[in-house]
């Protein structure tokens, strides 16, 4: 029986997995697909995103949440058991694919696939990882150490390594195909620039995909057949022979509040807060008074994207939820009150 190949979509906060994974739904072609999906925060915006994308290659009951903790600090206690069930159902997927979250170290879960009741019925076809080519065009995530140390020199409260920074590296190096999304908002030249220095990160082969909204042909996507679990020795990490790994580097905390009248307030509002407290990501769902689908948010670092979704489903509460992400140290109390204050009352 061959094993189920399984494919693993990484990349940092807000480069654009969830609207790649969307584009992969509604182009699978007939290929049935189970999908798990990692979040940071307490509520699920991403699994929200993806539902009903393509009910056919992907029906909700194989949209599996793994909302306890990032999945590579839980892959026996979450991870393991979830990929069991799958694998042990009457009429198992064709396809896995499993979207990490944005803080994420990818090889912990590449290395979960080295277990004995996994190794045998699935395998990793490939590492996608994502990139946000106009942050990286904007040195938000820089990789060399030259930025670095001129960052540090300007900035006397950065005494250590960034964490983002370490993340980057590692989803990059554990890459059999790296998407240089978002390629629309970057001209020809500076894109280029990127993607020369992203391919300083890589290994060699691994191949680097400019793309608009994550639109990636899906025979590019699937089918690589990297069997990355047996190549464990060729991606390195940072933080190989580390006991474990943990967030503490992060914040993460949900603001809820009620129907909104008006969006231009709130993205006044969010603009400021994130400028003002360096807040990292934003995301979730908007209730607006009078509009019967819901607005989402997407904000990555500065950059704010909003847009109306699906319709609210009969008896589905009207309520915003925003989780707001960022380094430790985040000010969860002045931000919280500047988007209630533009959000209305509710409950965390």
């Amino acid at each position: 029986m061959s094993k189920i190949p399984t494919t693993v979509v990484t990349g940092f906060l807000g480069a654009g997995k969830t609207t790649l994974i969307r584009h992969l739904l509604q182009n699978a072609g007939g290929k049935r697909l189970a999908l798990i999906i990692n979040e940071f925060g307490d509520i699920g915006v991403d699994r929200d995103l993806v539902r009903g994308c393509n009910d056919a290659a992907c029906p909700e009951e194989d949209i599996v949440e793994l909302a306890n903790g990032c999945i590579c600090c839980t892959v026996a206690d979450d991870f393991l058991p979830t990929m069991q069930a799958l694998l042990d159902r009457p009429n198992p997927p064709e396809h896995i694919v499993i979207e990490t979250s944005g803080l994420a170290l990818p090889k912990p879960l590449i290395k979960a696939f080295q277990w004995p009741d996994i190794r045998t019925r699935a395998t990793i076809d490939g590492v996608i990882t994502l990139i946000d080519a106009d942050a990286v065009a904007g040195g938000r995530f820089a990789t060399d150490e030259a930025a670095l140390a001129a960052a540090r020199a300007a900035d006397p409260s950065l005494d250590h390594d960034s964490p983002l920074e370490e993340l980057f590296e590692d989803q990059l190096a554990c890459a059999d195909m790296v998407v240089l999304n978002k390629a629309d908002l970057v001209d020809t030249d500076t894109l280029a620039r990127v993607e020369q220095d992203i391919r300083k990160d890589t290994r060699s082969g691994v191949k680097i995909v400019r793309a608009d909204h994550g639109a990636v042909d899906i025979g590019a996507l699937l089918g690589i057949t990297a069997a990355a679990e047996d190549d464990l020795d060729s991606r390195p990490s940072v933080h190989d022979g580390e006991p474990e790994h943990d967030h503490d580097d992060f914040d993460s905390f949900v603001v809820a509040g009620a129907e909104i009248r008006d969006i231009e307030p709130l993205l006044a509002a969010l603009e400021r807060l994130i400028v003002e407290h360096d807040v990292l990501r934003v995301k979730g769902m908007i209730a607006v008074d009078g509009k019967p689908a819901r607005l989402v948010i997407q904000a990555v670092g500065p950059r704010i994207q909003h847009y109306f979704d699906r319709p609210w489903n009969d008896g589905e509460p009207h309520r915003s939820q925003l989780v707001v992400i960022g380094q430790k140290g985040l000010d969860e109390a002045s931000i919280s009150a500047g988007l209630r204050t533009v959000m209305g009352a509710g409950s965390n």
